[in-house]
């Protein structure tokens, strides 16, 4: 099957939604994913609230550049926010034609969780949106079993993040074992076996928080593009064969060293160069 290859906003989140956009078409992406709500305390705010200016900024640079926007994010389900933090960013995301809302599950309660999700994923369906949680390695709801069940409970989406899915030790047979279509994006990275031991960055994009956490250095400040590692990337396409693609690989060092323009081009080039050898292998064993 054919994958258009979608740009992950944490790819170059130093860029406004709407230079993302530009960016993304100027390196050969078909979508991208925008962050409309902060994921850290720290962080500061892209002011894309439905009908501000940098909103309809987005708007005219998708239109103008034939890009979609595939999903926003991103929403933290923590056991204390509720519709009246998560009714803004929907608004936000239908303003921009997106199909889905990226979720992470911070509540250490899995019944709250499990009933903020059906909440949220009730509301959103006004706009079009399906949430879908994301498993993250360092949060509470880490693993792909265990987002599983949320998707039979609530009628969420995952989000499947391939750094997460390696260092929460989920395994190709859990994707397997997924309802159909449970999958609404894959999010493209790649990674030694091990977590690596990395320097706190001097700055992080828009003031991210890493906490001295090298699972968190790793995952906001540097991953490697697909088919740099040895993660099994060509197996989870393999389990996945209709989720979209989302290449997500911040590297703050290599924008700093050769800047934006070529390190987004470098990742349009791996993730299309892993894709197609992967669809040649396919085709190579169903002949």
């Amino acid at each position: 099957m054919n994958r258009t290859i979608g740009l992950a906003h944490l790819s170059a989140l130093h860029l406004s939604p709407p230079d993302l956009v530009e960016a993304a078409a100027d390196a050969g992406f078909t979508s991208v994913g925008i962050r409309v709500h902060p994921a850290t305390r720290s962080e500061t705010q892209y002011p894309m609230a439905a009908g501000s200016f940098m909103s309809a900024q987005t708007i005219e640079r998708l239109a103008g550049t034939g890009l979609s926007v595939r999903d926003i994010e991103v929403f933290t389900l923590d056991g204390h926010r509720g519709r009246k933090e998560w009714e803004p960013v929907l608004e936000a995301g239908a303003a921009l034609g997106a199909g889905i809302l990226n979720v992470i599950g911070a509540d250490p309660d899995p019944a709250r969780l499990t009933d903020s999700l059906a909440a949220l994923v009730d509301d959103a369906a006004q706009y079009g949106i399906r949430p879908s949680i994301e498993p993250i390695s360092y949060q509470p709801l880490d693993s792909v079993p265990a987002a599983g069940l949320l998707v039979d409970r609530t009628g969420c989406g995952i989000m499947l993040d391939s750094l997460h899915f390696v260092r929460a030790g989920s395994q190709i047979e859990d994707l397997k074992a997924l309802p159909s279509g449970a999958v609404t994006v894959i999010q493209l990275c790649d990674g030694p076996a091990a977590t690596p031991v990395l320097p706190v960055p001097h700055r992080m994009p828009l003031g991210q928080e890493v906490n001295g956490s090298a699972r968190q250095i790793e995952s906001r400040a540097k991953r490697l593009a697909p088919g740099e590692g040895v993660f099994p990337l060509r197996e989870i396409l393999a389990a996945l064969p209709d989720a979209p693609i989302s290449v997500e690989v911040p590297d703050v060092w290599a924008v700093e060293a050769g800047g934006t323009a070529a390190h987004l081009k470098h990742l349009h080039t791996a993730a299309d160069t892993l894709i197609g050898s992967h669809l040649q292998t396919e085709m190579e064993s169903t002949s």
